[in-house]
């Protein structure tokens, strides 16, 4: 091993260890092979000792190699997010709004070629989306829907709307991003779990045992739903792993001891004035109003053609 690469297995706190080691081996190894060369009987020793020495040393590098792995790993951006809607105000509009976000990023995704999963729905009585979760899975899903978490304002007249009164309703969108490696330890004794069976369309059960999982977090109120896996384990590995993204967003948004949360700050109380985007179908326009910037073609973009919407903020982010 040459010198640049011992100095950062040294440097790093996790190998530091095990590259002090390696380094007393080799200083030993280098002692028995001097002291063989001018002693011919001991040149048979100083050789089996060379040998064990080098597996050692081996050992000690696959060790550090794998560590080191591991670690960038975990530090890899995360290409695993949970995209979480909730309607806001305006009553069955903005359930019906929250709906066609889902869609716009669904067709989004598949435009990407990401793989988009429902995790747990709830819908109105008119079909639209009271809550949803969906696992969007993609080298660069979180990095680009970041950006779209905050509350959506839509203006237009609903289909519903027999006076042609304009209507201004709200959608919430939040993105958590799920680690490789979870941001923090949940322990066992601060969750609770519920299980039940997963409903299907018309309030009847696709599955006659309780597949559908609830996990409580006690200490902050936080309630996680997975309902759309077939077996029980699998719902309750992702409502834990949908948690953990929930607990680590908390703690990294604050230490404060406002334990409410990350989410709120993501999603706000989804009402009019709290907004990032509007969709006004009257004027077929859709502005974002961190950029003070609109685009036309309010039918294409809600088809999922938002790739030069989600550009301009990496622009201005970068």
């Amino acid at each position: 091993m040459d010198a640049t690469t011992l100095a950062n297995y040294k440097s790093n706190q996790k190998t530091s260890y095990l590259a002090a080691e390696y380094e007393r081996l080799e200083k030993e190894k280098q002692e028995a092979l001097a002291v063989a060369v001018d002693d011919a009987a001991l040149l048979a020793l100083a050789e089996e000792e060379r040998v064990s020495f080098e597996r050692q040393q081996a050992e000690l590098l696959a060790e550090m190699e794998r560590i080191l792995s591991r670690e960038h790993e975990e530090e890899a951006p995360p290409s695993e997010a949970v995209l979480e809607l909730r309607a806001g105000a305006g009553g069955e509009e903005a359930a019906m709004f929250a709906r066609e976000l889902a869609l716009m990023y669904q067709r989004f995704a598949e435009r990407e070629g990401w793989e988009f999963m429902p995790v747990d729905e709830s819908e109105s009585e008119l079909g639209g989306y009271k809550q949803a979760v969906f696992d969007v899975r993609g080298s660069d899903a979180y990095a680009k829907l970041r950006h779209e978490r905050g509350v959506h304002r839509v203006q237009r007249v609903p289909a519903t709307e027999k006076s042609g009164r304009i209507h201004t309703s709200t959608a919430s969108v939040a993105v958590l991003p799920i680690r490789k490696k979870p941001a923090v330890t949940i322990s066992p004794a601060d969750i609770e779990m519920e299980f039940s069976r997963a409903g299907g369309a018309g309030g009847q059960n696709v599955n006659k045992v309780e597949t559908a999982v609830r996990v409580i977090h006690k200490p902050t109120g936080i309630d996680v739903r997975s309902t759309s896996e077939r077996s029980q384990l699998r719902n309750r590995e992702k409502a834990l792993a949908i948690l953990a993204a929930k607990l680590g967003e908390l703690a990294e948004e604050s230490h404060s001891s406002e334990s409410a949360a990350e989410r709120r700050a993501q999603i706000g109380s989804a009402e009019r004035s709290e907004k990032i985007r509007t969709y006004n179908f009257l004027q077929d326009r859709v502005t974002d109003h961190r950029l003070k910037k609109s685009w036309h073609g309010i039918e294409r973009i809600m088809d999922g053609d938002i790739a030069a919407l989600i550009e301009a903020l990496e622009v201005v982010e970068s």
